[in-house]
């Protein structure tokens, strides 16, 4: 599935594009309305993710102009939270709408169910992921620890999927509450602490000697494959 990144923030669109090509999909970008509108004609994506403000034209001026030749769907971001902002970008023909900052697995559950929505994808993207013991419904957000349901938060969920998803590879706390709490607990990060030992409790076999949710000690946490 190709899908088109439209923001002006530069390292929004490359965090957008490794975490959606880690996913498998193909990922064009741009950083203007106007490219926006030049991609769609030139390379036909299956799903557009569009800022809403932006220089040169903005998103919703340019979801207004794919809109007359394209039905592909559109998810907009945007920095204002008021309902109008929201009415407005329907009005342009908008699909859904996602308010900065956001979480990184947030948008791509938004994806997932638009493609699937819009019929675009011939073959519908996994959804599921299995390491090991531990497996995961990505649609119904449940966990599973040899076959039996674990009981996670909302929180809990994203943490597992995140390091799931990118296995091996350490995430210092900060860099998690950056990507699954955005921002919202900055001076706190004893909180991921706290998350990392409630799923070693509900999916490690022992979880005083875990085997997939690991610790490197001075740097931060792994799900190790």
């Amino acid at each position: 599935m190709k899908i088109l990144v439209v923001d002006d923030e530069d390292l929004l669109v490359k965090g957008i594009r490794f975490n959606l090509q880690n996913d498998g999909y193909e990922v064009i970008t741009g950083s203007n309305g106007l490219e926006a509108v030049e991609q769609v004609n030139a390379c036909h994506p299956d799903l557009i993710v569009l800022d809403v403000m932006m220089p040169e034209m903005d998103g919703l001026t340019a979801c207004a102009k794919i809109r007359e030749t394209s039905n592909v769907p559109i998810i907009l971001l945007t920095a204002k939270a008021d309902d109008m902002d929201k009415l407005m970008g329907f009005d342009q023909g908008a699909d859904d709408y996602l308010t900065k900052p956001f979480n990184i697995l947030e948008l791509k559950a938004r994806i997932r169910a638009l493609l699937r929505r819009s019929g675009s994808q011939d073959k519908p993207v996994a959804q599921t992921l299995t390491i090991g013991s531990i497996s995961l419904d990505l649609d119904a957000r449940n966990a599973y620890r040899s076959g039996v349901l674990a009981d996670l938060t909302a929180k809990e969920f994203d943490v597992i999927e995140f390091l799931m998803r990118n296995p091996n590879r350490v995430y210092s706390r900060e860099a998690l509450l950056d990507t699954i709490w955005s921002y919202e607990y900055r001076s706190d990060i004893r909180t991921v602490d706290v998350h990392i030992r409630r799923l070693r409790e509900k999916l490690e076999e022992n979880p005083a000697d875990p085997q997939y949710i690991m610790t490197k000690w001075g740097v931060g946490y792994y799900f190790r494959k």
